[in-house]
């Protein structure tokens, strides 16, 4: 299944039941404030069902379909994951778009998993964005493969405001 969680004292939990669980390989796990998980990496469905690259489980580890897929989601693997105080979703990775629209491997989601389309990162990152942190204040530190940032020079790691500009 690619994913299991761990008791406090080092044994499986079987509660959390994944099923036959992804087709390919896991990157990222982030936890939700209500215990739901958000999943990410290279995978294109989970038991049978397509998902493109992340899907968010229930406590139990059953598919959540109340998180929204757009489109055919991300075009490349996801590596990163932040959850948000407020519940949205910022994702990193190798993508370069979701849902068809361009994204330059970022992208901010809605606490449902559509798009939020008041991040904008036009062409965004010309490399792999490996690590996403956030401030105090409110914008993300980036750090990944990556030297340009919408076409500038950032180096591997560039700090964005909330709304995608550096």
């Amino acid at each position: 299944s690619r994913i299991v969680r761990i008791n406090t004292d080092g044994t499986r939990d079987t509660s959390f039941n994944t099923g036959t669980g992804f087709d390919n390989w896991v990157n990222t796990v982030a936890l939700q404030a209500d215990g739901k998980v958000l999943v990410g990496g290279y995978f294109t469905s989970f038991n049978g069902t397509s998902r493109s690259r992340l899907v968010r489980l229930s406590p139990d580890g059953a598919l959540d379909a109340s998180f929204v897929q757009t489109g055919s989601g991300f075009d490349d693997s996801v590596s990163e994951i932040l959850v948000l105080p407020d519940g949205d979703i910022y994702v990193g990775g190798r993508f370069t778009s979701y849902g068809g629209t361009t994204s330059g491997r970022i992208a901010r989601l809605n606490a449902d998993g559509t798009l939020d389309p008041g991040f904008v990162v036009s062409a965004g990152f010309n490399s792999d964005v490996n690590a996403l942190g956030l401030q105090p204040d409110g914008k993300l530190v980036v750090g990944g493969g990556f030297s340009t940032y919408n076409g500038v020079s950032c180096g591997q790691v560039t700090r964005l405001n909330p709304d995608g500009t550096r």
